[in-house]
Parts: C-alpha cells; sequence; structure tokens
C-alpha cells in the first residue's frame, strides 16, 4: 500500500516511521529542511522501538500523488492550512483523520470528495529532531468511519497499522470512543497547560483532583445530552494514567511551555460549542479555556 502521511510532529512520526516497515510510505512537511533530514537520514524511533525507517518526504502533494491511504496527522492549529493544501489532490485515495477534539472530518469533507476515515489516538511520544521522534506510550489508535466508508475499512487500517508493531482497534461507529477522548483531553490538558504538572498523581487525588472530576462530570452532561453514550469513563481513564508509574506531559503543556499555539480551540473549543448547542452549562471548561487563550496572548 502506498501511504502518506500528512503532518510529522510527533505521532505523524511514530506512524509514519512504523508504517514504512510495512508499507510505502511518504512523509509532507511543512518545511523544507524537514524533508531533507528525512530523505537524508531517514526517520529514527526509539523508545519503546529501536528502528530507523527510510521513507520519501517533501512540501510539495503533488511529488508525493498516487496515495492509496493518507493520514492527516497536524495538529488541530495547522489543520485549515494542510486541508487547503489537499484540495483537489490525491484522487482515489481514503482519508484518515487523527486529530483530537472534534470537527477535523469535517475540515476535510470541505475541501473535497474523498471516503474518510476518523481515527483518535491515545499513543505518544517526544519528537526529539525533523528525523527522531521517541516512542513512549504504546496505546491504541481507535478508528472509525466517517464519509463513504464502513466499519470493514476501519478495520483494514486498524490491522495495517498492527501489522507494523502499534496498537489499533476498529470500530463502526466512532463517536463513545472519541468522545472520551475529548472529555479526558478537554480536562487534563488544560490543567496541565495551566498548573504546569504533568499528567501524574495530582490529578486523581486531593484539591486538584476534585477539580479535575468537576470537569469530567461537566463533560460527561455534555455527552449525556448530545446523546453519546461513553465507552470510557474518562475519570476511570485518568485516574489508570496517573498510576502508569511515570508522568506523561499533555501536548498542551509542551505547546504553552514552548510558547506555541495550542489545541484549545478544536479540543475545549469543541465541547464549549457541544454544550451550548444542548443547552449544559460548562462553567469550568469555559474558565479553563479563557485562561489558556490569555496564556497564549501572553507569548509576546
Amino acid at each position: 500500500m502506498r501511504i502518506v502521511v500528512a503532518g510529522a510532529g510527533t505521532i505523524g512520526s511514530l506512524l509514519a516511521g512504523h508504517l514504512a516497515r510495512v508499507a510505502d510510505v511518504a512523509v509532507l512537511t511543512r518545511r523544507p529542511e524537514h524533508a531533507r533530514a528525512l530523505n537524508e537520514h531517514g526517520l529514527r524511533v526509539s523508545g519503546r522501538s529501536d528502528f530507523t525507517a527510510r521513507l520519501r518526504a517533501a512540501t510539495d502533494p503533488e511529488e508525493l500523488a498516487g496515495a492509496e491511504l493518507v493520514i492527516v496527522a497536524c495538529k488541530g492549529g495547522d489543520l485549515e492550512p494542510l486541508a487547503e493544501e489537499l484540495a483537489g489532490r490525491f484522487a482515489g485515495a481514503t482519508l484518515m483523520t487523527v486529530q483530537n477534539g472534534l470537527g477535523a472530518e469535517d475540515v476535510i469533507a470541505a475541501r473535497g470528495s474523498w471516503p474518510i476515515l476518523s481515527a483518535v489516538t491515545f499513543m505518544s511520544g517526544t519528537r526529539h529532531a525533523d528525523d527522531h521522534v521517541e516512542y513512549v506510550l504504546d496505546t491504541a489508535t481507535w478508528i472509525g468511519p466517517y464519509r463513504g466508508t464502513t466499519g470493514a475499512d476501519a478495520e483494514a487500517v486498524a490491522e495495517l497499522i498492527r501489522s507494523a508493531g502499534l496498537q489499533a482497534e476498529a470500530f463502526d461507529d466512532l463517536r463513545p470512543t472519541q468522545w472520551s477522548k475529548l472529555v479526558f483531553n478537554a480536562t487534563v490538558n488544560t490543567v496541565a497547560a495551566l498548573t504546569g504538572l504533568p499528567h501524574d498523581f495530582h490529578f486523581a487525588e486531593g484539591e486538584l483532583g476534585s477539580l479535575v472530576h468537576a470537569l469530567v462530570d461537566e463533560g460527561k452532561a455534555v455527552a449525556t445530552a448530545a446523546g453519546v453514550t461513553l465507552r470510557e469513563d474518562p475519570w476511570e481513564m485518568n485516574v489508570h494514567a496517573t498510576r502508569r508509574g511515570h508522568a506523561h506531559y499533555p501536548s498542551m503543556l509542551e505547546d504553552v511551555t514552548a510558547h506555541r499555539p495550542t489545541e484549545i480551540e478544536l479540543i475545549t473549543g469543541s465541547l464549549m460549542r457541544e454544550a451550548g448547542r444542548h443547552g449544559v452549562a460548562v462553567p469550568l471548561h469555559t474558565a479553563l479555556y479563557s485562561l489558556v487563550k490569555a496564556k497564549e496572548a501572553c507569548y509576546s
């Protein structure tokens, strides 16, 4: 299979590196020097895996034509410009979004008639360089149909990812899993970004644990109003994650530490918009959203 991974941050690099062991993989990058590093040195994956993958990379989608699967793995803030870049290209391919929050599929769907799969992932890592990513959390990627695709299509991609050495699971309806992660992310990412704490035992104990629990309850109320039965309890997901034995640095904490824009709009913003549509009050999430936006405004 010929695959293009559009977006070569941590998640895109982990997917591209592993899939390159079982498929013909190319990477679409924003920066020429990024593409040059991958073409010259390959992509080193360390941590839970240890290998160097050989793959192609380019900044122009025209150089990567002919893909059967395009994995859109950029961060939420880069989604709109990347979707514009993909418009009119990769005819015949299936596109799969792998973003936090809600709404990435709609952004892609508005730019073309491709069949679309939707995915969310809990695996994580650390990007050390353009050509080196460390694989840290070996948790699953969840995949489901969105437009013009079926559960069988989702399972085929999940099997491909599993054959590459990563975990993946397919669902006929992704919404219960997608919303579980939405509530979890809207809570954990914003709290980490504002406190500077990695995701550790503080998130499940004491005063901070009480706040996290209340934020989860707000998110669960929105899911209920939207008619979604969560597959996983976000509070239990939080408790389980804090007991892994090592603290995880959520992506939004990494963003604010590096003074980068966060994914607050696609994560907490989407939860707030759903709450507004269904008449559910989310004062805690609204307050944390405003504080993260204020933190971003301080960068300059």
